[in-house]
């Protein structure tokens, strides 16, 4: 299993944002190997760039580039109100989340800015407007069905022939119904589609090699 150099896993642990170690290892042993395609690695849900972290420096040994699509204004449960809220993170002039200032002061903090393409914006809208192929897909984003499903409609179809799709926050629970089952249906459907196999499982982190074409 391939694992991030001890600085790195540093930044990770410092980072602001919610995936446990466990996960993040996956994660990066995953991007490394997406990486071997030297294709791009594409993640939606930026939030403050933890896991972005790993995915950056994948892509810095392979070559490439991490995307990251996220509109920095926080998914639903991380509104007022919610579990996940961080007031940190409100921008006092609008009264609104906004997560990019404190994303790009984790990527330099990292010295991780140069192997980063981050993109401001609605997962959909960029996903209609990218035109190539990417060698994985980090599904991280809102937890509803409609946000879960958009980002997998979006993005499987750009995913490369032995790609990697990554869906976080998989819980079959349906006690997790706003936190996981969204995702976790998402997954299910990526199985019974018959394009992508299960590489791992671990914790709420999946892994998927996309195997022919098809969502």
């Amino acid at each position: 299993m391939a694992t991030p150099k001890p600085e790195i896993l540093a930044a990770f642990e410092a980072a602001k944002g919610f995936m446990p170690v466990r996960e993040g290892l996956a994660l990066y042993d995953a991007a490394v190997a997406a990486g071997a395609l030297g294709l791009p690695l594409l993640e939606v849900g930026t939030y403050c760039g933890r896991s972005t972290l790993l995915l950056a420096d994948a892509a810095r040994a392979a070559g490439t580039v991490a995307v990251t699509v996220d509109h920095h204004r926080g998914s639903e449960e991380q509104q007022p109100g919610w579990e996940y809220h961080d007031p940190s993170v409100v921008d006092p002039e609008v009264g609104l989340m906004d997560t990019l200032p404190t994303f790009r002061r984790t990527l330099h903090k990292a010295g991780l800015e140069d192997h980063v393409i981050a993109v401001v914006g609605r997962s959909p809208q960029v996903a209609r407007a990218w035109g190539g192929e990417v060698g994985l897909v980090f599904i991280d984003g809102g937890h509803t069905d409609e946000h879960a499903n958009g980002d997998y409609e979006g993005w499987a179809p750009h995913l490369a022939e032995g790609g990697l799709l990554v869906i976080h926050d998989v819980f079959p629970d349906p006690v997790d119904e706003f936190t996981g089952q969204a995702p976790y249906r998402v997954y299910l459907r990526a199985l019974a589609s018959g394009a992508f196999t299960e590489v791992s499982a671990t914790d709420s982190l999946r892994v998927l090699r996309r195997t022919r074409a098809g969502v």
